[in-house]
């Protein structure tokens, strides 16, 4: 049987390193790698079809399988994770604490992406600042008239508002036009510069360990999608999608373990591993379905309360069948 030659998007992370120079192989498949950066492999994904497997959003996809128009199917292997309390930043000289944002004008790329999905939702559980509490201002962070990738239906009482044309919420931040931001990037060059701007939680790390220890909740951001007729028509492929990538990872942990040279250029990265595992596991990255229930359960509800899902999805709906459980020996 001759392999498939398959095109496969996803982000150069030392998790998927592995795969990209070949010392890990999916089985059956022989591919072209493309290393983009997420925003332009999300576009080009739910725009056009383009990859055969890919990198992508959580949230665009959990909207597109509530609406049963998603292209790709799901292998739960999350190569994107993050903490989202670095997503938010304010005007220091307005905004101290998480509550003065209610009433305010916040600054968001687009209203469905996953990051601010998270942040909105610890916003409410944690501090009471619900999303129709807040306006929203769209536009792009460093382009302006940055539009959203897929089309959402808000919940009533909730504001979104079109960032003024030629302006970024950037700019609209540094001129004090909006009293935050909320991304997966930060601001401009010039807004981290400016006296005024800085972090809603000046500690992140405290209060990221904190919501942890509260919740067991590392949230995703990111999976891996394989188009739909490809899964049907090669039923072997997601498992061993999601068999590849474990290696790729276990590698990587592996390397980042070895003490003899530091894999990452920043200092303290062995004690930050000790520290990783001491608080949240040998195993602090999972891949699979039932390591992470709990995130996938949290996620979906807020995704549905925020509008963003017109029904509650299941979390066996977002993935191949074949991927829900795997071998032991």
């Amino acid at each position: 049987m001759s392999l498939l030659n398959l095109s496969v998007a996803i982000g150069d992370y030392d998790r998927n390193r592995a795969l990209i120079d070949g010392a890990v192989q999916i089985d059956g498949v022989d591919p072209v790698f493309m290393k983009l950066c997420p925003e332009e492999i999300f576009f080009r994904a739910f725009r056009n079809q383009d990859f055969d497997i890919c990198e992508l959003s959580l949230s665009s996809f959990t909207v597109k399988t509530a609406t049963g128009t998603c292209p790709y199917v799901g292998v739960p292997v999350f190569v994107s994770r993050c903490f989202r309390h670095t997503s938010i930043y304010v005007r220091t000289d307005r905004i101290k604490k998480p509550e003065d944002l209610k009433g305010k004008k916040v600054g968001i790329p687009e209203y469905q992406l996953t990051a601010n999905v998270w942040a909105r939702a610890f916003l409410e559980d944690d501090y009471g600042v619900k999303p129709s509490d807040v306006h929203w201002i769209r536009g792009g962070i460093d382009d302006a008239g940055r539009p959203e990738k897929i089309s959402i239906k808000l919940p009533e009482g909730v504001r979104l508002n079109d960032a003024p044309e030629g302006k970024t919420i950037s700019e609209l931040l540094i001129e004090g036009a909006i009293d935050g931001f909320m991304a997966p990037r930060t601001p401009s060059k010039a807004a981290l510069k400016h006296p005024h701007i800085g972090w809603l939680f000046p500690d992140t790390v405290a209060v990221a360990k904190d919501y942890y220890r509260r919740t067991g909740i590392f949230p995703i951001m990111h999976l891996i999608g394989i188009r739909r007729t490809l899964a049907e028509k090669f039923p072997y492929l997601p498992s061993a999608v999601l068999k590849a990538f474990e290696m790729s990872k276990a590698i990587a942990l592996e390397e980042l373990a070895d003490s003899s040279t530091a894999k990452a250029t920043l200092p303290f990265l062995e004690e930050a591993l000790v520290a990783a595992r001491a608080s949240m596991g040998e195993d602090f990255w999972p891949y699979g379905v039932d390591a992470n229930r709990k995130t996938l359960s949290a996620f979906l509800h807020h995704h549905h309360a925020q509008g963003l899902s017109p029904r509650l999805v299941g979390i066996e709906e977002l993935f191949h069948p074949s991927t829900l459980e795997t071998f032991k020996v």
